[in-house]
């Protein structure tokens, strides 16, 4: 899976419209090759990023969890670790 997909479900604030888009253009940049599609599949493009925000919108609501939302500033910082480790 690509790394720079982010976990969007189980956050305290809620994933907003704008993070859910973002991430299924991310997705569908990712399944196409095309950062930017040329004319003749830009209808298709945006038609698959329609989709993908649907069903993320789906999937998210259908959903259950008895665990505590996780905090996105703790998880961010947690990242930061991460990657000082890793990276140095």
């Amino acid at each position: 899976m690509c790394r720079n997909i982010k976990t969007l479900y189980n956050f305290e604030p809620p994933a907003t419209e704008d993070e859910i888009q973002a991430s299924a253009l991310q997705f569908v940049r990712k399944l196409s090759g095309f950062n930017k599609p040329s004319q003749a599949n830009a209808a298709a493009f945006d038609l698959a990023v329609a989709e993908v925000t649907a069903s993320a919108r789906k999937l998210f609501a259908s959903l259950h969890t008895h665990a505590p939302a996780r905090d996105r500033e703790i998880e961010a910082e947690k990242a930061r670790e991460r990657n000082k480790t890793r990276f140095g």
